[in-house]
Order: C-alpha cells, then structure tokens, then sequence
C-alpha cells in the first residue's frame, strides 16, 4: 500500500489520522469504534490539519506504548495490527484492527454500558443501549426480526391482509409462515416473530412505536416551511405504494389531468425512489427508538432517511459496489416473495446506474446521527406552485375517486369478498388503494357486510347498499336491478 497517497485521503469510516499518542483516549475510542464497525487504520504521526508526516520519536518506545495502553484501556481483548512505515523520512505508526466478532468492545473506564463506539463518518459515536444489542446480536449471528415474541399469539396478525397479499403466490398454512419465519416454535406454542408484527401486526405502533413512516412536502430547499404531510401506518408492504402516491401527487409536470398514465409527466425519477423507498422500509433498525422512517421532499432533492447505521462490516463504498447484508431478513424474504424485491443487493448500484442513464447528479448515501440517508437530485428544481398543488390533489382525488368507483361497479352484480375485488379489477393482492377503499366507502354507506355480526369471518363480502347503487347511477355505472 501506497501510504504516500494514504496521507492525502480524507478522514472517515474507516480511516483517522494522530499527531502523536499525548491525548490516547481519543485514539482509543477510535480503535474501539473500528472494532465495533467496519474497521479501520490509524495514522500515528501525521499533523491532522495539513496531513504533513511529522513522524514519531523513538517508534519502538511508543509501539510499546500504543500496545500497553490498548492491552490496559480496551475490553474484550483487542489485538491490532501495529506496524512502522517511512513516508518522506519520516516513521509512522499505522494501527489496524478488523470488525471484531467479539463485539461489542468498549473502554474499561467508561464500563460496557457507557464505553461503546461507533464510527460514523470521520467522527465516534457512543453507542445507546439498542445499538450496542446489535452489535452484539450481529456478532451472535442473530437477527433481531427473527427474534420471537412469546407473549403474543398468531391471533395478533392481520393473517387476513397477509393471505390477500400472497394470495396467488403462497398460501400461508401454519407451515408456510413457520418456513418464512412470520411465526417460530416457542415451548411449543406457534408465536410471531418480530417481523411478522412489524410486517402484519393488527397494533404494531403498541409494540413498535417508531415502525411508521412521515412523509413531507417542504417549501424550498429546507425543513423551515412544510407545505404539505402525511403520516403512515400501513402494513408495511403495502406502506410502497401509499408513499409513490404521496410524492406523486407533488410530482406532477403540470399536464393536463388526463395524461397522468404517461412516464414523461412525472418531474422525479419514480424507478430510484420506488428503490430506495423499499430499501429504506426494509433495512431499517426497529429496534432504534426516537425516529420513523422519513421521506422529505424538497424542490431540488428528495430524501428518504431510515433509523439505523450500516450494519457491521459494511460501508457506503461497499453499497455502490452491490456489496449488501440483510439487516431484517424476515422482512426481506417476504418483499421479495411479493415482487417488491428482484435481485439481492443489486438495488443500490441499480439506482446509481439508472441515475447515470437518465442524466441526474449521482444520488448520495449519508449516515446521519444513527440514520442512513439517501438523497435522490431531481433534474430541475420543482417548486410548489398553484398549478402544480392543484393537479397533485387531482392525481390523488382521481386515484381516490376511480378506485371507488371500480369497488362499487364491480360488487354491483353479486357480493364478493376483498380478494374477490382485487381479483376482479386485474390486481394479484388487496393494493394499499383498495385496502384504504373498502373501509371509506362502508363508513360512507355505500357498501355493506354480508356477515355484519361477524365483521372478521373468512366468509365476510361486501354487499352494494341502496345509495351505493344510487351512486353509480348517478355517474353511469352499472348495476343489477
């Protein structure tokens, strides 16, 4: 290695440069960050300002020191690799350690609860109870949305939204949701997996608070003026398409409301936000507290940020490179078995060429606080105009009002169950439009149960009522009589 060139590289995840070793806590917390992260090399010797090697008095000595200290202040027991190289006849100190598999380390004096870091960019972050949990689960091998819940019975899923959005795909017996790990064994008992609530759960902000998404309509290029929001509790596979219907309806080029089918309308890249909208719900860490998942739109960027750094072992170059490790592997599987996933890790760099092809800045991959943020730059800057707000509430209005429509005509001749409906309007599963229909246009009279005492019996359809029939009269839809 060229540590010539070293010297010229930014300081960041997996790389920080020393002086010298008269203030080592820092150093340490840097080595102990490293561990618990990705790795990393320290530079002992380098003024941190003008990267000018200055070299280290008597390497020998301080090696021995570097070794003692590292020995004295760092638990588990971590071993670097320490070596001395010359740059412009100058000695340096280069410290390596590797993603350790007995994380989580920490400094002795600050204790395992409190002496925990992480390396976030160029800086340490002392890591919250959660994080260290998962340092410790990835070093265990376990994930967190395998994880049982044996408080709770498979009668806390929604096994009713999840079989329509399977069905034609799986039928999900007891078998088939203990293969996909939405239920485990505990003492016998069929239990949830994490997963399966946050994937299916009838309350799963009672047991995730933050396992929801906000979206964001901002004036400008800041957070200071929000136009427009929205907040989301969707069953999370579902969640997709409710957030492309948000930023649609603030993406419209200003056409007529008649060609809202053709691509060139949109003024966002929709096959990149769809990517990292998924990418977000799916790796995010729910066991991090504070935040949901987050989707701002601004005028010349949209950002879709999710709670949670880079698991162990990965960095954002690794990302661009398809590198990928599956933070949620439950819900995972279960994306890709609805189509909402193609190819595993091929969504980043899929984003990043599709950027390319279509001529936009390169999107960006942050890590902020305990969150990964990806920016996606729109092409042109997109303010909130009259115009523009009128025809994204048309968009939405029309989507609303033709979804309704659909229901209502295609239960006119017989009653028909939800998956009956979304069969019959061409869709494989209940879509989050049709899902948020059915309850709108009961609550509005305008459908029935057939079953009203049993509104959760597997045999439930929905009946058109007198004034649902009245309706679509009114606006020519057709009906028996």
């Amino acid at each position: 290695m060229d540590y010539a060139d070293l010297l010229s590289t930014n300081e960041g995840k997996t790389l920080d440069f020393k002086r010298d070793l008269s203030s080592p806590k820092g150093l340490l917390k840097t080595l102990v960050a490293f561990a618990n992260t990705a790795g990393g090399k320290v530079i002992i010797g380098v003024e941190d300002k003008t990267r000018r090697p200055v070299g280290v008095p008597s390497p020998l000595d301080e090696e021995e020191r570097l070794c003692n200290l590292i020995a004295d202040a760092i638990q588990p027991r971590l071993v670097p690799n320490i070596e001395m190289v010359t740059v412009e006849d100058q000695t340096l100190l280069i410290a390596e350690v590797f993603l350790s598999n007995s994380r989580p380390h920490f400094l002795k004096s600050e204790g395992p609860d409190n002496g925990v870091y992480v390396r976030l960019g160029s800086t340490n972050r002392k890591a919250d109870r959660e994080l260290i949990a998962e340092l410790r689960r990835s070093a265990e091998g376990v994930a967190f949305d395998e994880m049982p819940m044996p408080e709770l019975s498979v009668d806390d899923l929604d096994l009713a939204a999840a079989r329509e959005l399977f069905k034609g795909r799986r039928e999900l017996t007891q078998r088939e949701l203990l293969t996909l790990k939405l239920l485990r064994k505990d003492q016998g008992k069929p239990v949830p997996t994490r997963g399966a609530m946050l994937l299916f759960a009838k309350e799963r902000t009672f047991h995730f608070p933050d396992a929801w998404v906000q979206c964001g309509r901002f004036l400008g290029r800041d957070k200071t003026k929000i136009f427009d929001h929205i907040e989301l509790y969707d069953h999370l596979p579902m969640a997709v398409e409710s957030i492309m219907l948000f930023l649609k309806k603030h993406a419209m080029r200003g056409a007529d409301i008649s060609d809202i089918r053709r691509r060139d309308v949109w003024s966002i890249p929709l096959t990149i936000l769809r990517e990292a909208v998924i990418n977000a719900l799916v790796h995010a860490d729910y066991s991090q507290r504070g935040a949901p998942v987050r989707i701002a739109f601004f005028d010349d960027r949209i950002e879709i940020e999710n709670p949670g750094i880079l698991l162990p072992g990965l960095t954002i170059e690794d990302m661009k490179q398809g590198i990928s490790k599956i933070r949620n592997p439950v819900l995972a599987r279960v994306f890709r078995e609805l189509g909402l996933i193609e190819q595993w890790g091929s969504g980043v760099r899929r984003m990043f060429h599709e950027a390319r092809e279509q001529g936009l800045p390169e999107p960006e991959i942050l890590e902020i606080g305990m969150r990964v943020r990806f920016i996606v730059w729109l092409a042109e800057h997109l303010p909130v105009e009259r115009k523009s707000v009128q025809v994204g509430a048309q968009v939405e209005a029309q989507v609303e009002a033709q979804v309704d429509i659909d229901i209502l005509s295609a239960c006119a001749p017989t009653p028909l169950s939800s998956a009956e409906i979304a069969a019959s309007l061409g869709h494989r599963q209940l879509s989050g439009n049709l899902r948020k229909a059915l309850p709108r246009l009961k609550n509005a009279g305008l459908l029935e149960y057939t079953i009203p005492d049993k509104p959760k019996s597997r045999l439930q359809k929905y009946r058109l009522t007198e004034k649902g029939k009245a309706l679509l009269d009114t606006v020519g839809g057709r009906h028996e009589k």
